[in-house]
């Protein structure tokens, strides 16, 4: 029987790539997004050995119920992405408490509770390798620039998280990762392209993909902690 990846957070982008590349692995895939509407074409793409669902990361019952219903379909996750997040780029005199806490909710909070319904899915396989958990991050993860707190504490809270979970669930056969995308993924937005930028100046989705990936099949002797990954243009 073939493992499950679960992607949270699963947008036309990073989070496409991602459910192409565990599929070609030959792994069922779970999608998830607030609307599961969205992720028609991403699973008539992938095939049966898929399933999309509805979830808001920031609900509590509504992650439980994801992980619940991932188990009774596709069988109990070996690979979990969380790869949700919001953000309004937005001088700090002008944010209201409203729009930073939903950008806080979605990219911090979120990550807490699909961490923990992940690692309590996953404990009871009792292996020497029990699953593989990766948080998605960025550049903010390190840094706060201008106009970026909304984006930068959650992504902030989130790395702390990853290495707290690392140090508790490693020894018990979980490897968690946190992936520093430093600089733009490609998509259709205006200046994310190749066509606009140049050949390799922007980060290849399918690339990153691939990185997750190869996390996931690494021995435990050698696990990552973190990685990054940019551009070779990127300033860092």
């Amino acid at each position: 029987m073939s493992d499950t990846a679960v992607i949270v957070g699963a947008g036309p982008g990073l989070g496409a790539a991602l459910a192409r590349r565990f599929a070609r692995a030959g792994m069922k895939v779970a999608v998830a997004r607030r609307s599961a509407d969205k992720l028609a074409p991403l699973i008539k793409e992938l095939g049966r050995n898929s399933s999309a669902y509805a979830c808001d990361a920031t609900d509590e019952p509504a992650v439980r119920q994801l992980f619940a219903s991932v188990v009774a379909d596709l069988g109990t996750p070996a690979l979990v992405v969380f790869n949700a997040g919001a953000f309004v780029r937005k001088s700090v005199l002008n944010t209201s408490v409203e729009e930073f806490e939903r950008c806080w909710r979605v990219g911090c909070l979120g990550g807490f509770l699909v961490g923990r319904e992940a690692a309590r899915a996953m404990l009871p396989r009792n292996s020497d390798h029990n699953g593989t958990i990766i948080f998605t991050g960025a550049t903010a993860s390190l840094r706060g620039g201008a106009l970026f707190h909304n984006l930068a504490v959650g992504k902030f809270g989130l790395r702390a998280l990853s290495q707290s979970m690392a140090r508790e669930l490693q020894p018990q056969g979980i490897h968690v990762a946190h992936v520093v995308i430093d600089g733009q993924i490609e998509g259709e937005r205006p200046g994310h392209s190749t066509a606009e930028r140049g050949k390799d100046t922007v980060l290849d989705p399918a690339a990153i993909a691939e990185t997750y990936y190869q996390l996931h099949l690494q021995p435990r002797s050698a696990w990552s902690l973190e990685i990054d990954l940019r551009p070779y243009v990127e300033k860092f």
